[in-house]
């Protein structure tokens, strides 16, 4: 009867442990044969409902992104890179401050593969992150091994090796066509960073992310348009204005010819730019290029460049215009009439103001081919669009004409503020190089500085207090003017708070990291109130010598703890209170969004500093254990060799389940005293479940 019980009592815990445990991903693996020494792996991920896995294409800074991982061997070579055949849908997310690609519901990859020799076998493995509104799961490694003979696909696994299904780790169904899969331990010889880093450097993927949102599009299609009519207030456009419109009132009485040429005109105006835009799609649609293009060093030296060139010529150091041939020989055409004129006149327009929206133009088609093959196309048709309306409108309806603001300085003055805004946004390009190869040259605080000046010199600029060769006088301020001139001031002040330490929510994704600031007044203040070898206690936090891992890992707000269990739990004991464990990831949106929407709450951060001894610990931390840290873990039987899974089989052990975040309020013999806590933004249900933790640790 007893060992019936036990067994009953077993089972039960087991099933506790698997309904805890999530595993909303599932992977399979099969060849498909494509020639006579061809095949493609296909590696197939099944996601359960309101999960979602991230895409092979993240900037740095972001999540993990998906990767394949193929062991070296005899008889195969690899084909290409491998290709994200499941368009990955892109959504903003506020926590990292970027577009990020994810897929839901399934997901299929393929890679190439040549082989020379027969039966082959193919190793590697796929190294994943999921999340779902509320949580996150730590990175995850999945092993396959597939045999390619004649066509046919094998299961097979490492010689001797044995084959488990792991609780807390993606598993999938075996049959005849799929591979049986086993778990690996992330690669402990990198940082997550440099991890990241790494992946989108070697750009794996052969598929550009083209699901953006149609929020994203039609809000860069109005920012298009914004452009166009910016180009039409400049001095090599404006003035162009009266003379095409006498084009369309001379030669012919008839009315309705008048309005079929200046509707052929606008059109061929939108042709034009919605051409260039195209030309631009098809050439970046290749592999890997919007990776290459947001991360590797020479495009965006080659951008940051280009936009200093096109501030230059805005500022009139020099005019970029056509060659001369080209817009002589458009406009002899235009002398023919007909229809035909009408479209030679559209396109002498494009050419002879290209001196003034070459740049503008520029600028889009660099910010727009960094997206999907649409966006290029898109940008340019709502270009072309409003540089073509206010022509053809007076076309339309010459008696316009006579409301029209005259030419005059404020021209050059468009030009003048366009400068400033591309040399401030130039710096966007700089920063990735800076960031991504850790060069440590444009910090956030110089970025923020160069910002700061500009948009204070734009302001005077537009005050008339600084004249450039071009300029007239500037004998009084109309409404306008005096409009741009408090948007300047008023920008430059909301940057100031930055170069403290303030995030700048509303910019963040233009901005470096926070990290790399020279300078954050919170932090400093947070250093100086001490810390050492004995315990401190100033403030109300509490912490018992010098954290491990404190060079590299710090909590936010200037509080203080510990980022190993060991080390939180005898601090603890030493000073008779309980310890708040955070489970965490360096990749973990919620965690982020935890971080900066409850923890920033000023009576939350007392209740931890008064009440707890803080132990944060990261499951995706690729940091290596020291040789007498490593173990074999009792959950899976696996030998735990980072940080990460070390923190991940203690989340998983005490507590039977692996999301993020996770907070846990435990005695110094690491006792639970009251349930767990995940992702809930409501900061008051936080404060009472921190005040019923301490209470439960005074009534023990």
């Amino acid at each position: 009867m007893r060992k019936t019980l036990t067994g009953l009592l077993l089972l039960l815990s087991a099933v506790t442990l698997k309904s805890q445990v999530l595993e909303p991903v599932t992977w399979s693996f099969r060849s498909e044969k494509t020639g006579d020494n061809t095949f493609e792996l296909v590696m197939t991920a099944e996601l359960e409902k309101e999960w979602h896995l991230y895409a092979m294409d993240i900037e740095p800074g972001g999540p993990i992104p998906t990767s394949f991982t193929f062991e070296p061997g005899a008889g195969f070579t690899l084909t290409g890179k491998t290709v994200e055949v499941t368009k990955p849908e892109v959504k903003y997310d506020n926590s990292f401050s970027m577009n990020i690609g994810m897929h839901s519901d399934r997901a299929e990859f393929r890679q190439k593969v040549t082989v020379t020799g027969s039966p082959v076998t193919v190793k590697g493995y796929v190294t994943f992150m999921s999340c779902d509104d509320k949580q996150c799961l730590s990175p995850r490694d999945v092993e396959f091994a597939l045999v390619l003979k004649g066509g046919a696909t094998v299961p097979a696994t490492a010689p001797g090796e044995k084959v488990t299904e792991v609780p807390g780790l993606a598993t999938a169904e075996t049959t005849s066509e799929f591979a049986q899969l086993t778990t690996a331990d992330i690669p402990a010889d990198t940082t997550i960073q440099q991890a990241a880093t790494e992946s989108a450097e070697q750009s794996l993927t052969t598929e550009i992310p083209a699901g953006k949102e149609k929020k994203g599009l039609l809000k860069f299609f109005l920012l298009s348009m914004l452009a166009g009519l910016a180009g039409v207030l400049t001095p090599c456009v404006f003035p162009m204005i009266p003379m095409t419109v006498a084009f369309f009132s001379q030669g012919s009485g008839k009315k309705g010819s008048a309005i079929g040429k200046a509707l052929i005109f606008g059109l061929s105006i939108i042709l034009l730019y919605s051409s260039l835009g195209i030309i631009v799609s098809l050439t970046s649609a290749g592999a890997g290029f919007a990776n290459t293009l947001s991360t590797h060093w020479i495009p965006n030296l080659l951008f940051f460049a280009l936009f200093l060139v096109f501030a230059a010529s805005f500022f009139g150091a020099f005019e970029i215009v056509m060659p001369a041939k080209w817009v002589s020989t458009s406009d002899s055409k235009v002398d023919r009439g007909g229809a035909l004129a009408a479209f030679f006149l559209g396109l002498t327009t494009v050419l002879v103001s290209f001196s003034c929206t070459g740049p503008i133009v520029g600028a889009l088609l660099v910010e727009a081919a960094s997206g999907d093959v649409l966006r290029p196309t898109i940008g340019m048709f709502g270009f072309g669009l409003a540089f073509a309306l206010p022509f053809t409108l007076f076309a339309l309806f010459p008696s316009w004409m006579n409301k029209m603001p005259k030419s005059g300085g404020w021209l050059n003055s468009v030009k003048v503020v366009l400068g400033f805004i591309m040399l401030a946004f130039s710096l966007k390009f700089a920063s990735v190089v800076d960031t991504v190869y850790g060069l440590g040259i444009l910090s956030r605080d110089i970025y923020l500085a160069i910002w700061i000046v500009l948009f204070f010199l734009m302001g005077l600029y537009l005050m008339g207090k600084i004249k450039f060769s071009h300029d007239s006088d500037v004998p009084h301020i109309g409404v306008f003017r005096l409009v741009l001139i408090i948007a300047s001031f008023t920008f430059a002040v909301y940057l100031v708070p930055g170069l403290f330490g303030a995030p700048l929510t509303r910019i963040s994704a233009l901005l470096p990291p926070r990290e790399t600031s020279g300078f954050n007044l919170l932090k400093a203040i947070t250093e100086n109130r001490g810390g050492g070898a004995v315990v401190t206690t100033t403030g109300g936090s509490a912490i018992c010598g010098t954290p491990k891992y404190s060079d590299f890992l710090h909590f936010e707000y200037g509080l203080q703890g510990y980022f190993d269990l060991e080390e939180g739990l005898a601090c603890a004991k030493q000073l008779n209170k309980p310890v708040l464990i955070d489970f965490k990831g360096h990749a973990c949106a919620n965690c982020k969004e935890m971080d900066a929407r409850v923890w920033s709450d000023p009576e939350v951060q007392r209740r931890i500093r008064e009440n707890f001894v803080l132990v944060g610990l990261y499951v995706d931390d690729r940091t290596k254990l020291p040789d007498n840290e490593v173990f074999v873990s009792k959950v899976d039987g696996k030998e735990k060799k980072t940080m990460g899974k070390k923190n991940e089989d203690i989340e998983i052990s005490m507590f039977n389940t692996n999301t993020l975040p996770l907070y846990a309020i435990v005695d110094p013999s690491g006792k639970p005293l009251i349930e767990t806590r995940g992702t809930d933004f409501d900061i008051q249900a936080y404060i009472d479940w921190l005040d019923r933790g301490a209470e439960a640790f005074r009534n023990q």
